[in-house]
């Protein structure tokens, strides 16, 4: 039998194959039994799984980021699908295609790295290209952005998701600039691309997605700024000359600033032209990654519309065709 992705599955369908688990929980229902409650995932996404009448040993039987043989029936519930499982059983990795399980390959991710190197170095400040360049001779931080996601549920969750991501807003920043001439295109090219760059310690992303424990305490426009200032002190060895401070404080404030609101976790309000845009780019970058996800992810194959999503407020128009 063909895999069925998870994207692809349907209410009633029967459920034989291999997923990688995360997010397990041993939980009680309203009746005080226990069940155990999983993430399945595969290179289109994840679903939510229960097994009912759990115990400690179906728990202990697998560890997140393991490969589990899963038998069980997708159900359609509350607008979403699930999977009810019959049996959990962890899987030797050894007859398994990775090619399942990885959303971004190897070749998409040195194409993604080639064009970010290309839009850095062809910055005019001489001090943001030689900031950009510490950054891509470090092999620690170039693994590490590389292989991270930009988040753990909301949008560009899965490995690679976070260069995907930064990316895409680069691309767009070098756009939108030429557009508004008071822009200093370098500054907001250069904010783009270290926005998020915290994400690299915030995050555990091997073999499932979380937060490690300085992300947890600490969250990534932290980490983000401590990273900068790692970077700045290394450029300043290596070319011999201190780096601008005025420069040096407009890039931490678009790190700290880029969520836009104090509800929202920023500790400061964008204060900058660059700032302001930044966040305002970064939010539609990610809500259109977001939407498009609901629309392919939609378990209502044969309406027009998607289900309605309580997130956003609303059902999505798919369209006619």
């Amino acid at each position: 039998m063909s895999r069925r992705f998870v994207n692809e599955l349907s209410d009633g369908e029967v459920i034989d194959q291999i997923f990688m688990a995360s997010e397990k929980q041993l939980r009680t229902n309203r009746n005080g039994n226990l069940y155990l409650q999983v993430r399945l995932n595969d290179r289109t996404g994840s679903v939510t799984a229960m097994l009912w009448n759990a115990n400690q040993k179906h728990y202990d039987g697998f560890d997140n980021g393991d490969f589990i043989h899963v038998k069980g029936t997708s159900q359609l519930y509350n607008g979403g699908m699930q999977v009810l499982v019959k049996q959990f059983d962890k899987t030797d990795e050894s007859g398994i295609d990775e090619a399942d399980f990885v959303t971004l390959s190897s070749d998409a991710v040195d194409k993604m790295v080639a064009r970010l190197s290309e839009l850095l170095r062809g910055m005019r400040n001489v001090h943001l290209r030689n900031l950009a360049e510490c950054f891509l001779v470090d092999e620690t931080f170039m693994q590490g952005f590389r292989s991270a996601p930009a988040g753990v549920k909301n949008h560009h969750a899965y490995q690679g998701g976070l260069l995907e991501h930064v990316l895409s807003l680069m691309e767009v920043c070098h756009r939108v600039a030429p557009c508004y001439p008071g822009l200093d295109a370098d500054i907001l090219l250069m904010g783009a691309f270290i926005h998020d760059a915290g994400k690299i310690r915030e995050l555990t992303y091997s073999p499932d997605l979380g937060y490690s424990d300085a992300g947890q305490l600490l969250g990534h426009l932290v980490q983000g700024v401590t990273m900068l200032d790692e970077i700045i002190a290394e450029t300043e060895k290596q070319v011999n000359e201190k780096f601008p401070a005025d420069l040096a404080n407009q890039l931490r404030h678009m790190i700290v600033s880029h969520h836009g609101q104090y509800e929202f976790g920023s500790p400061k309000l964008p204060m900058t032209l660059e700032a302001i845009t930044l966040h305002f780019l970064d939010s539609l970058d990610a809500k259109i990654h977001s939407v498009s996800q609901l629309i392919e992810e939609d378990v209502n194959k044969d309406s027009p519309w998607t289900v309605y999503h309580p997130s956003i407020g609303r059902k999505i128009y798919k369209g006619s065709n």
